[in-house]
């Protein structure tokens, strides 16, 4: 929200003038209260300083080359029958990183993904590349992360602070006597972007521990037999994937330990290979670049704030749960608990800090992946004299040509000197560097600020993340090698292509579905997101979906904010409607075969980047969302009662994971929808597509940016438990995720 923002930027501010160097992070120990960091200090809970990134930048900014993903080397190869064998294990990895003390290069403990035949682990994984229409790809996962494995690198746990108090793998009913002390840290990898049987689309509760005797219920409540061969539907067109892992409850940290890589489709159109019939650049002038944020303990190792000693953790977590809410019984020395949002103050490119890339004067064709935990990011491209790390002497801002987005190639290619990218994005851009002077530079710029994206480009309360990685034109033209440039060729045959329908239950035009998107808090009174509903909700054939008749939701406490520990009855009954958490039941229950249209209701006030997996869909324009006249800007109703111009909205209790009934300590708050008489009053004018938006591509995700709501159209043509959710990681962690469940058996 916007009081959130202004909060955020004030903690961080404070710190920052406080003076970096001055921070201190607790060390790995046998304590609870601890954080599992791998540093090495002196007693249980030492304390270590965190690493400048101003000098840290100073002394490295751009002098690393950055990692080639899609080098021939680089990807993966399979074995004689045709099948991969990924596995994850820890790592050391030089991230560019250098002691200050000694001016030697940190090796960082990360968790790559890699092929246990060559033994080579790293972060991001290595890339696949697969040809459209040939089957399937079939991969082995295989999870490295025994306690044993990681006793050297943190005492058996996991690399980065785990909250167990939220809804993860471990905290679910029958899993509870598991640790990652004895049973290692649960894995499931999710190809983003994938045509997935659900069985293996990497759904959080299919989860499995490194010896395969601890999966997650999903196995069996879908009736599949488990399994870590997974097989990926590659009758698709050609597209930019990326898989990651999705463990419930602790996405965020795994993927920020390092679990990531690509995972490209080639097609007859975009071959990837040089003279192929779009003109586009192949490599070596095809790049792919994985574009995360990461904060580093004084020894290099990864840091993510957890504690209220550390720094950051007042801007992360927010206010609200911050002056003793959190009970020493759940967190005892306050933590670890999960932030709110995370945003690092070291930019990181294919696993390097602020590396470069030496180009030729030719056009280049480079992937973006927008791979942070939250942080939308505005590109821009600037040339600057050799050697320069700013725009202080700037000779010129370039355009490109953006030619594609998630899951494949654009209707056209929009030229643009300015590029929105929300978290879990890919964009395919080309760049001519023959208009930039022999042996200049152009930095990769980001006006995108340090604080949740409302829509706007905010200030940096970093020093340093409003720059990304070089280009230094630096190599000579290889005459050898005809240039390659979309300009003139025929993209109308690509772009999202998806029509409508009508099935048993239509859900496209007035009768589109209508989801909704929420802040509340929960049972601690931290900030949590929310998915769910503007709408009562119905099943794939029209019949309502209420809400269990269970006591935890018949007995159901609306806390009181006061903080007196109080509560009023709120039995949830009937049909459901209003913000829901994930493990309540399925309202997003679409037919088999279905096309529908979705209207994403943000009620919040942020931008949300909204995946669904499964299907790639079609963004079809975003309209004002309207709140009646006698609200305030967050949409509450005021003492005066409705002016029934608009919608507003009420309180209603959040069924926690560990809810226990008529207690309201458990319970948290949530928000539902109250709709004018006239149902067209909600609506307002249509809002223009924003600068920096390139939506002309099969998409798997949209920017749902705040008050407003945002339409697209997709086609569910497999049956079956999949999810949607915001791809921002600590909320996707938080519960703003939702299982999205085709056809009959939700």
């Amino acid at each position: 929200m916007v009081d959130r923002r202004r909060f955020l930027k004030t903690s961080i501010a404070a710190g920052v003038t406080a003076g970096l160097p001055g921070w201190v992070i607790r060390e790995a120990g046998a304590v609870d209260a601890c954080t599992s960091l791998a540093n090495a200090g002196e007693g249980p809970c030492g304390f270590t300083a965190l690493l400048d990134p101003v000098t840290q930048f100073n002394t490295v900014g751009f002098t690393n080359p950055v990692p080639d993903a899609l080098a021939p080397g680089f990807i993966y190869t399979p074995n004689l029958a045709g099948e991969y064998t990924v596995r994850v294990q820890k790592a050391q990895q030089l991230t560019g990183l250098i002691d200050p003390v000694t001016g030697k290069p940190f090796k960082t403990w990360v968790w790559g993904y890699g092929d246990p035949a060559d033994g080579l682990y790293t972060w991001p994984g290595r890339t696949f590349q697969v040809q459209s229409g040939a089957g399937e790809t079939i991969v082995n996962w295989q999870n490295g992360l025994s306690p044993k494995s990681m006793k050297r690198v943190s005492n058996g746990e996991h690399l980065l602070p785990v909250d167990e108090s939220l809804h993860w793998c471990y905290s679910l009913h029958g899993y509870t006597q598991n640790t990652i002390a004895n049973d290692g840290v649960p894995i499931i990898t999710h190809l983003h972007g994938g045509h997935s049987d659900f069985e293996f689309d990497g759904n959080p509760e299919f989860f499995y521990n490194y010896n395969e005797k601890v999966v997650g219920p999903s196995w069996a409540r879908e009736g599949v037999p488990f399994t870590t061969r997974f097989r990926y539907d590659n009758n698709v067109p050609a597209g930019n994937l990326w898989y990651h892992d999705h463990a419930l409850g602790i996405t965020r940290l795994n993927v920020y330990a390092g679990l990531a890589g690509f995972y490209f489709v080639r097609d007859n159109d975009d071959t990837g290979a040089a003279g192929n019939p779009l003109g586009l650049p192949a490599w070596p002038y095809e790049k792919a670049y994985a574009i995360q944020d990461r904060m580093f303990a004084a020894d290099g190792s990864l840091f993510i704030p957890a504690f209220p000693d550390q720094p950051y953790y007042a801007g992360f977590i927010g206010g609200e749960a911050i002056g003793g809410n959190l009970p020493e019984a759940v967190f005892p020395g306050g933590g670890p608990t999960a932030m709110a949002e995370f945003f690092g103050d070291f930019m990181v490119v294919n696993g390097v800090v602020w590396p470069f890339e030496a180009v030729e004067p030719r056009n280049y064709r480079l992937h973006l992946l927008n791979g942070t935990d939250s942080r939308f990011m505005a590109i821009e491209l600037w040339e600057v004299p050799a050697g320069a790390t700013d725009l202080t002497a700037a000779v010129r801002q370039l355009s490109f040509d953006v030619i594609g987005s998630d899951q494949g190639l654009a209707s056209g290619a929009t030229n643009t000197t300015i590029l929105v990218s929300e978290p879990g994005s890919r964009y395919d851009i080309v760049v001519d560097f023959s208009q930039v002077m022999s042996g200049n530079r152009v930095i990769m710029w980001n006006r995108g600020g340090d604080t949740p994206f409302g829509g706007g480009f905010d200030d940096f309360l970093f020093e340093r993340t409003d720059r990304i990685m070089a280009f230094d034109v630096m190599l000579p033209l290889d005459l050898a090698v005809p240039d390659a440039s979309p300009v003139g060729s025929d993209f109308s045959a690509f772009g999202p292509n998806i029509k409508p329908n009508a099935t048993a239950l239509d859900r496209t035009g007035e009768n589109a579905r209508k989801v909704a998107l929420f802040e509340g808090k929960d049972e601690f009174g931290r900030l949590q997101p929310l998915l769910g509903t503007a709408e009562p909700a119905t099943d794939y054939a029209g019949a309502p979906i209420d809400y269990p008749a269970t006591e935890q939701y018949a007995m159901a406490m609306l806390p009181r904010q006061d903080g007196t520990g109080l509560g009023d009855p709120y039995p949830l009954i009937g049909q459901m409607e209003g913000s829901i958490p994930w493990h309540s039941p399925t309202t997003e229950n679409p037919d088999l075969g279905a096309t529908e249209e979705w209207e994403i209701w943000n009620t919040t006030g942020d931008a949300h980047p909204v995946h669904l997996h499964l299907v790639n869909f079609e963004i079809l324009g975003r309209q004002e969302l309207v709140f009646d006249s006698n609200t305030d800007e967050d949409g509450f109703l005021l003492p005066g009662g409705p002016n029934n111009d608009g919608v507003y909205k009420v309180m209603q209790p959040t069924v926690q994971h560990n809810s226990a009934p008529g207690d309201p300590t458990t319970y948290g708050i949530g928000f539902k929808l109250v709709h004018p008489s006239n149902p067209a009053d909600a609506y307002g004018a249509a809002v223009p597509q924003p600068d920096g938006y390139v939506e002309n591509a099969p998409k798997d995700m949209v920017i749902a940016l705040p008050g407003q709501i945002t339409k697209v159209r997709a086609h569910f043509d497999k049956p079956g438990r999949y999810v949607w959710h915001c791809h921002i990681l600590s909320h996707e962690d938080h519960e703003m995720m939702r299982v999205l469940h085709v056809g009959p058996g939700a």
